[in-house]
């Protein structure tokens, strides 16, 4: 490939050298091999410069440098420099693996709230319809059989691209993704213009060192998603709705329960069958049907319209969606683990004041005899979580059982006592169990009929952080291993 081509959507100048010369690779990390025939883009990080590996990357065999400034380079090397080296970066990648983006159809969602289980939902309901659908996200990333471990929600543009070469020549019609406000700001989504963008809700999140300077930022680079896609799917009644959609290119759609929206949820009705949550609604504007949604919560309801108001442009037969809808499940977002008709237990990956006071105020909605809260805090970490995660359970739920979550280099009961000083703000039972285990398998003995139990905190993770080492810990296999060593008269009070 030609370095002109890979650089066809960029604003840039040439230096010094040629932009006529062949190049092979890309790359933008330094630790990454350089070869003879790279074109090495000079990333500025929070703790690298990628300025500063310009002469290792041209000993190594770079042929051209892609740079914000203009630093020294050899004879026989080109030097590009351009204002944006991240935004060179996603349309270089786009080029290089060439222009996959065009050969899918693309979803993307932003919000702070909500993604996760939007993005699962519109592709399950895709992949029931025939539809092949690739997923990237703050879980995993899917290509066909294969699921990759997520590094971040939305990963460096060079990736990004490449997963979607990967899906492409896997067969994928589509891709859903989660676009964070932070792959919005380091333009990992440049390079391509999304077919659908939707937003979901929006709540201060991500302010501070490294993120955000404010929440008007913050909003800003959630907005810019709607200047990047053709058609916009918006929650009607989020109350940040009009700023995020100020200067939007796309044709815009919206849904929510308030009159006005293009697909409005009505008679909205939080339910149980068999100690399952269900949430179940009608629709009415641009779509009428009746939707029972196998994910709890009012916020269920807001997940599913999007699901249903993506799905609708597809050719997909109403039947189908309604189903997935009933069926989704997504790993450690209030994930029921079934072992008795007589109670519910959910895990969920709240690990935050906002997102548990969330969780406990939806799961008070269905009315259960106890609502009993399980969680942790993470170690080296703000101290304030974990008196503001105290209060909180000790508030909304009946019984908060204090435990361990990735202690790092704390000692797990100095962590717990943290978190008890805030649970003794309110008038919430208590117990405190440091092995997560013996916690989970106290809340499950003890369970009473009609209890909600919610594992917070750990979510989809797999593994339990103790100083630098990750040791294996999930909870399904932890609830399985419990089920296992319970006695015949334990099991049948279940």
């Amino acid at each position: 490939m030609i370095l002109k081509e890979l650089l066809e959507q960029v604003e840039y100048r040439v230096v010094k050298g040629s932009e006529e010369i062949p190049v092979t690779e890309l790359i933008y990390d330094s630790r990454k091999k350089i070869v003879p025939g790279t074109v090495f883009v000079c990333i500025s990080g929070a703790v690298h410069d990628g300025h500063e590996y310009v002469a290792s990357a041209v000993s190594a065999g770079a042929v051209a440098i892609v740079a914000e400034r203009e630093v020294e380079v050899p004879d026989g090397v080109c030097l590009v420099v351009c204002s944006s080296t991240r935004e060179a970066l996603a349309c270089m990648s786009a080029a290089y693996f060439g222009h996959p983006a065009r050969e899918l159809i693309t979803i993307g969602i932003t919000g702070t709230k909500g993604k996760t289980t939007t993005a699962y939902m519109i592709r399950n309901t895709l992949e029931l319809a025939g539809y092949k659908t690739g997923l990237i996200g703050t879980i995993e990333a899917i290509i066909g059989e294969e699921h990759i471990p997520a590094n971040n929600t939305t990963p460096e543009s060079f990736v990004l691209q490449q997963y979607f070469r990967a899906m492409a020549d896997a067969g994928c019609k589509c891709v859903v993704m989660e676009v964070s406000s932070q792959g919005l700001m380091l333009h990992r989504v440049g390079g391509f213009v999304f077919d659908y963008g939707i937003f979901t809700n929006l709540s201060p999140d991500h302010i501070g060192a490294n993120e955000h300077k404010d929440f008007e930022d913050y909003l800003h680079c959630k907005s810019l998603l709607f200047r990047q896609c053709k058609t916009g799917i918006a929650n009607f009644d989020d109350e940040h709705f009009e700023k995020m959609m100020e200067g939007h290119t796309c044709t815009l759609e919206t849904y929510g329960r308030k009159e006005g929206a293009d697909l409005q949820a009505t008679k909205i009705d939080l339910h149980k069958e068999d100690g399952e949550l269900l949430v179940s609604y009608q629709t009415k504007g641009v779509l009428e049907t009746e939707v029972t949604v196998g994910v709890p919560g009012m916020f269920s309801v807001y997940n599913s319209l999007t699901a249903l108001a993506v799905c609708r442009h597809f050719d997909v037969p109403m039947k189908t969606v309604l189903s997935a809808l009933r069926q989704v499940k997504v790993r450690g977002r209030v994930e029921p683990v079934e072992i008795s008709k007589k109670f519910t237990l959910m895990i969920d990956y709240a690990h935050n004041a906002m997102s548990l006071k969330s969780l406990l105020t939806t799961m008070a909605e269905y009315k259960p005899k106890r609502l009993v809260c399980l969680f942790g805090c993470g170690g080296n970490r703000a101290r304030d979580r974990r008196f503001d995660m105290g209060e909180i359970s000790s508030e909304h739920a009946d019984l908060t059982i204090i435990t361990s979550d990735n202690p790092r280099h704390e000692e797990p009961m100095d962590i717990i006592q943290d978190i008890l000083t805030g649970v003794q703000k309110k008038n919430g039972a208590y117990v405190m169990i440091a092995d997560r285990k013996e916690a989970i398998r106290y809340a499950i003995l003890n369970a009473q009929e009609g209890d909600v139990i919610v594992l917070a905190g750990k979510g989809h993770e797999d593994y339990q952080i103790i100083g630098d080492t990750k040791y294996p810990m999930d909870e399904r296999v932890i609830i399985r291993e419990i089920l296992e060593e319970m006695t015949e008269e334990e099991r049948n009070r279940l």
